[in-house]
């Protein structure tokens, strides 16, 4: 099937390859001519405006975007006076749900389709394979299945789960699934995201746990004073643990192991203090959508809502709070910051 990709980032270049790959035909657009000279080779097209896009590609067209949420409706607004009725425009990035809707309806007086398709996959996702969550019409998402078959895993990438019947209806067995109409897609993107937050988050808390186990590295009696409780039973806390190795271990036979878990292990095996990381964690949006679709449908979600809010005081969004902490414990008892120098007095 002959379709183009525009936005050629982390993402996007590599579904393009995989899809090519696959046997379909390949056209690539990116306002950035170093991403489109990257990604020119055997059986991919690339065009250097919309207009020559458009002109490459036989009707009904196929385009498919992979652009940051925000960037969606500006692409929208250079190609759609360019496209024909029948046309079919893809958002495949991390739009918010509600946008698809205004999106779907604006394009349909048009008479241009729309299909939201929430991808996960990362950038691993050329050899692994990405999971597609799609929302739009049935007939146009049948139109598409061959390219959708082409980017998901396929049946072997998971033991079939016991009861199921042999032959399912749809395609999630083969990693690809048609959630519902426009917005469906992104809506399960979008609580699968909050997810990944909430596991990643219990990851990180539990292995910082495992770090802190040690008596003598983080609470030194030397160092102990008045302002600061100390640890009640040092004796209890005598573990030097090997991060790495537990990694190692969980990964293999425990109920926590997961493609997470495995990056995880990864990233402590080439550096077990992470000392090339900040910590400062950014959120592009979805942990933010799942906790008000959480609170429009009245159901609680206190894990996904707090590991979304340890993102934000990863980027020092709490650090205002926590100085008016001390400086209300100052007042109300003249305690001091350890180590931070004394109030200065209003003159």
């Amino acid at each position: 099937m002959q379709f183009a990709m525009i936005g050629l980032g982390r993402m996007g270049a590599n579904m393009l390859r995989r899809l090519c790959a696959g046997g379909h035909e390949c056209v690539a657009y990116d306002t950035h001519e170093q991403a489109r000279a990257a990604i020119a080779g055997p059986g991919v097209s690339t065009a250097a405006t919309p207009e020559e896009l458009i002109g490459m590609l036989v009707q009904p067209r196929v385009l498919w975007l992979m652009v940051p949420a925000g960037a969606v409706d500006a692409a929208l607004a250079s190609l759609t006076p360019l496209l024909a009725p029948g046309d079919i425009i893809i958002d495949g990035g991390n739009s918010y749900y509600r946008d698809d809707i205004r999106r779907a309806a604006e394009l349909r007086s048009r008479q241009l389709r729309h299909v939201d398709v929430g991808t996960s996959g990362g950038v691993a996702g050329f050899e692994r394979g990405y999971c597609l969550m799609i929302g739009g019409e049935a007939e146009v998402v049948e139109h598409l299945k061959p390219l959708f078959a082409t980017l998901a895993p396929d049946s072997a990438s998971a033991p079939r789960t016991p009861g199921r019947r042999e032959a399912s209806p749809g395609g999630a067995e083969q990693g690809f699934l048609h959630c519902g109409p426009h917005g469906a897609g992104h809506f399960v993107k979008m609580v699968h995201n909050g997810i990944e937050y909430g596991i990643m988050g219990a990851f990180a808390e539990g292995f910082n746990i495992l770090r802190h186990a040690d008596a003598g590295i983080h609470h030194d009696s030397a160092h102990a004073d008045a302002e600061t409780a100390p640890l009640e039973h040092p004796e209890f806390y005598q573990y030097t643990l090997d991060l790495p190795e537990i990694a190692e271990l969980w990964r293999r036979g425990s109920v926590v192991s997961s493609w997470l878990l495995d990056l995880a292990a990864a990233a402590l095996l080439r550096d077990p203090a992470l000392d090339a990381y900040a910590g400062r964690v950014a959120d592009s949006g979805e942990g933010r959508w799942t906790l008000n679709a959480a609170i429009d449908e009245a159901v609680p979600a206190p894990i996904l809502s707090a590991a979304l809010f340890a993102r934000f005081g990863s980027r020092g969004q709490a650090d205002y709070a926590d100085k008016l902490l001390s400086a209300m414990r100052q007042g109300f008892g003249g305690h001091l910051e350890q180590g931070a120098a004394p109030p200065k007095a209003n003159t």
